[in-house]
């Protein structure tokens, strides 16, 4: 049996690893659930799936779900809030699976703690893995904690490498959608709305998470995610522009074979790999139909109208405390312009002045990531204001 909490629950990825598990049926039960503040939602899951611990991330929100299950017939036996909530239901005794799918830098502690605490980890949060990668790796490691992960592009790596040696791997080529503007003229990108940020062509997700995927911001963050994950060299990642977001990575080997793993546009497919590892089961979801397709296309990346990107792989390449500055400066960035604080081609801008700004620490502790996580959204906050 996988007893399974979930950390956001009410976002994307939540919501699709609830629909995943209530069609895999029995051998899985959700003990625990977390949201930031869709408190709603959260009130529909809990009478569906009957978790025994829930958190939200403040107090108030929490005395708000109170109120709203007060004439509810089921009751979980514990609600929390904040920090020390997140690390209840991600730690929670009676769970053994733990899925991290927060945006951002604060799904780092609890995830660290349920790492620590031996629970199977699927990781859809990328950012925790730019920002503290050599921790949470030497962690698992240490307590000898799987890690899977949620993105369809490290799920696709770690299915083509299932069985592979890891010296005989030449190089890891992650694809990328390359979002809704490739193809737009560096004057038209000045002139990039929100909307039109959040029209993505191929995949449904989180405001984040797309908005990362217009700037190429995520495929850098992806990067940096599969050097840890896999354990490759940076150099040995490359980056391919895949319009069609059908092949979701491919390997290539020292013998020049190149092993790619293919499907539909849908996330609930590496959901299910993760749920159900090391075993594959049917379902019902729409199947791949390659005579339909008629072409896949696969282009380089334009560093120049695309800056994030490059930005990132430099971080990556600088290590040690460069990853959690963009990360930070990028979660700031890409609130404001959904705030429409900033424009679209100010995010990296402000990115690149604070990663400018910092003085890079040498082998971190997380006391220290912590630290340059608070100095770098404090020092892009003020460059925005």
């Amino acid at each position: 049996m996988k007893k399974i909490s979930i950390l956001g629950s009410t976002g994307s990825i939540g919501v699709n690893t609830l629909k995943v598990i209530k069609s895999l049926g029995e051998g899985y039960k959700v003990v625990g659930l977390s949201a930031r503040r869709n408190v709603n939602l959260l009130v529909k899951q809990i009478k569906e799936f009957k978790p025994e611990i829930v958190a939200l991330m403040d107090e108030e929100k929490s005395k708000e779900l109170e109120k709203k299950l007060s004439g509810v017939k089921y009751q979980p036996a514990h609600i929390f809030y904040g920090l020390d909530g997140l690390i209840k239901v991600a730690t929670y005794k009676r769970s053994n699976f733990l899925v991290s799918s927060l945006v951002g830098a604060v799904g780092l502690i609890p995830t660290l703690e349920a790492i620590r605490k031996k629970k199977t980890i699927a990781l859809a949060n990328k950012e925790i893995l730019v920002m503290a990668g050599e921790i949470i790796i030497r962690e698992a490691l240490k307590y000898k904690t799987q890690i899977l992960s949620l993105d369809s592009e490290h799920s696709a790596i770690f299915q083509c490498l299932r069985g592979e040696k890891k010296k005989e791997i030449k190089k890891i080529i992650l694809t990328a959608s390359g979002g809704p503007f490739y193809h737009f003229s560096p004057q038209a990108l000045k002139k990039v709305t929100v909307a039109e940020a959040l029209n993505h062509p191929t995949w449904s997700m989180g405001k984040k998470i797309t908005i990362d995927s217009a700037t190429l911001m995520n495929k850098g963050l992806e990067l940096i995610e599969a050097h840890y994950l896999f354990g490759i060299d940076i150099e040995k990642i490359k980056i391919l522009v895949h319009p069609q977001s059908i092949i979701h990575s491919m390997v290539e080997f020292i013998d020049g074979a190149v092993i790619a793993q293919l499907g539909i546009t849908d996330m609930r497919l590496p959901l299910q790999f993760a749920l159900t590892y090391p075993h594959r089961r049917k379902n019902n979801f729409p199947a791949l139909s390659l005579e339909k397709l008629g072409s896949l296309t696969f282009a380089n990346p334009d560093f120049n109208r695309f800056p994030c990107l490059h930005l990132a792989i430099k971080a990556a390449r600088k290590g040690e405390s460069m990853p959690t500055v963009l990360n930070a400066a990028n979660e700031i960035a890409v609130d404001a312009f959904l705030n429409k604080k900033i424009k679209f081609m100010d995010i990296p801008v402000l990115i690149q002045y604070t990663m400018n700004k910092h003085k890079l620490i040498t082998g971190p502790t997380l006391e220290d990531i912590l630290s340059v996580d608070s100095w770098t959204r404090n020092k892009i906050k003020e460059a925005i204001n």
